[in-house]
This record gives C-alpha cells, sequence and structure tokens, in this order.
C-alpha cells in the first residue's frame, strides 16, 4: 500500500541551464528528496530537451522519486534575444515535459520592462494564450511563480503574476483551466500579505509550491519602516523563517491539494554558500515533518 503522506511530496529545484542537471540529480538523489525541479534561467542553451529529460530519469533510477514540474524562468513578452530565447524555452519545455514525467512547466509571465503592470496586458494576452493552446495540446499545466522580482505595481523587469490583484487580471485575460500558479509563502510575506488566507482562496490555481520562506524583521519596520536603509524582511530556507508549514500544508490538504513542494535555494543569508545544503536537507527532514506520515501505521 501507497504512503498517503506522499501525495504531497519534498522535493528540491536543480539547475538545468548548463547542461548538469542529470548529475547533479544522481549526487544528491539518496538524500531523501521525493521531488526534483529541473529549471533553466532564460535559456535552454540549445539542449536536448528530450535527451536531458531521458538522463535525468536515469539519474533517478528505480528510486521513489518525480519530476512533477519544469522551471523557465525569464521574460517571454520582450524581444530582445534574450528574451526570445526565453519564448522559445517555454516552446521547448511545454513540449517536452513528458520526457521528465513533468506535467506542469513554471516560470514568471515576463513584463514590458519599466512600464505599469496593466501595459503588459496586451502582450501578455497574445503570448500566453498562444502557449496556452500548446500546452492544451501537450496535456502540461503552465504555472507562474508568483515573485515580483524587485517589481510593483507601478514598474518591473519579468513578471506581473507576484500579488492577488495581478492574479485577477490575468486569469481573466487567459481564463483556461490548466493556468495557474506555481505559489510559495514567501513572496507574499516580502510584501506583508498574510499568506495563508490565499491558499484558501487560490488553492485551485496553485499547480506546483516553492519550499521558501521569510523572517519579517518587525523591530525594523517598527523602527524604520519599509523604506529605509535596514532590510525588513529576509528569505529563508523552509524551517528558519516565521512560516508555520504545518499549517500550510494542513490547509493545503483541506483543499484537496496534492503535487510536490520543491525547496528553492540560494537566497538564505545564513544557510547559503557552503551551508546551502545544510540548509536544504534541513529544510527537507523539516517540511516531512510538517507533512507527518514518514511511517507506516497500520489499520486496526
Amino acid at each position: 500500500m501507497s504512503n498517503p503522506a506522499k501525495s504531497i511530496r519534498i522535493g528540491t529545484m536543480v539547475s538545468a541551464t548548463k547542461g548538469d542537471a542529470a548529475r547533479r540529480i544522481g549526487q544528491i538523489a539518496d538524500m531523501g528528496f521525493e521531488s526534483f525541479e529541473p529549471f533553466f534561467w532564460q535559456t535552454t542553451n540549445g539542449q536536448d530537451l528530450a535527451e536531458l529529460g531521458k538522463r535525468c530519469r536515469e539519474a533517478i533510477g528505480d528510486r521513489d522519486i518525480t519530476i512533477s514540474t519544469l522551471g523557465m524562468f525569464g521574460n517571454p513578452l520582450e524581444e530582445t534575444d534574450i528574451d526570445l530565447q526565453t519564448l522559445q524555452g517555454w516552446k521547448d519545455c511545454i513540449d517536452n515535459a513528458h520526457h521528465f514525467g513533468a506535467t506542469c512547466v513554471a516560470g514568471f509571465t515576463g513584463r514590458i520592462r519599466n512600464r505599469p503592470l496593466t501595459d503588459s496586458l496586451p502582450r501578455y494576452r497574445k503570448i500566453w494564450r498562444e502557449l496556452a493552446a500548446r500546452a492544451a495540446d501537450k496535456g502540461v499545466k503552465i504555472a507562474f511563480e508568483n515573485c515580483a522580482m524587485d517589481g510593483n505595481w507601478a514598474t518591473g523587469d519579468w513578471n506581473i503574476a507576484h500579488n492577488p490583484d495581478a492574479w485577477e487580471l490575468i486569469f481573466n485575460e487567459t481564463p483556461d483551466e490548466h493556468i495557474g500558479l506555481e505559489w510559495e509563502p514567501c513572496h507574499q510575506m516580502v510584501y506583508l500579505i498574510d499568506p495563508l488566507p490565499q491558499i484558501r482562496k487560490w488553492a485551485s490555481k496553485i499547480f506546483h509550491v516553492h519550499g521558501k520562506d521569510a523572517t519579517i524583521r518587525w523591530d525594523v519596520i517598527r523602527e524604520h519602516g519599509i523604506f529605509g536603509k535596514e532590510k525588513f524582511v529576509f528569505m529563508r530556507t523552509p524551517g528558519f523563517g516565521d512560516s508555520n508549514w504545518t499549517d500550510i500544508i494542513s490547509e493545503l490538504r483541506l483543499a484537496g491539494w496534492s503535487g510536490s513542494i520543491d525547496i528553492e535555494g540560494w537566497h538564505d543569508p545564513v544557510y547559503r554558500d557552503a551551508l546551502e545544503m545544510t540548509g536544504q536537507v534541513h529544510a527537507l527532514n523539516y517540511l516531512k515533518t510538517c507533512r507527518g506520515g514518514d511511517f507506516v501505521v497500520h489499520p486496526v
């Protein structure tokens, strides 16, 4: 009998941009991760994604590990050379997701740079309606990460899907059932939004979850505000931030959600560089504890 706790898996992200995703998966596959999200930054660098998917699955072997989601992060709405590479990367990831065993491709919506968020909607509609049709044909879901990349409503460089008001706008432009969110609490806490009520409202649109947290320094806010010289919030690896992941996972379960929570590292101000995997393994074990079920209960 399969463990019902693993309807929610705990895994991590693996960089695929430079061609060593399969090798990296092989290195860390025995650490206890239950899923991986191979991801590309702006370009796939011309890699044969069918072959890469095959090698990633071979690196996993017969371990009980899945790849549910590929990441393609960049700005597919603009038209410089690197932006066009990002757009092509989205197409290639959608077309080749099945070679990884993935059913979802996630990343940023893109944005018309340095313009108000609403100015991006016509271009968003054009690009993402085309990609949505492509994804539907392949049986693939599209998930937008809720990351502002230091942008806001007035200006930005990368992504418009960073707060609930924007979600209302973009989902009206692309009402497809297979377009949703790659959600994490961190990016909402950075803007002082309570993440838990979001799950209750938006669970049906959450297709993938990133394991990333935040620490809000309320003493700094009270003394310096949020626009002063002192940093008022830190992005954290789960287990070191303010979120109660038992509550987050409970809310996801209450909403009937299943899927992977893949840890997004490389942001923690303490557990980074030489301590990166120390932090990630701690997060892995912490999230498994919050999820529960890492033992077999025999019915009586």
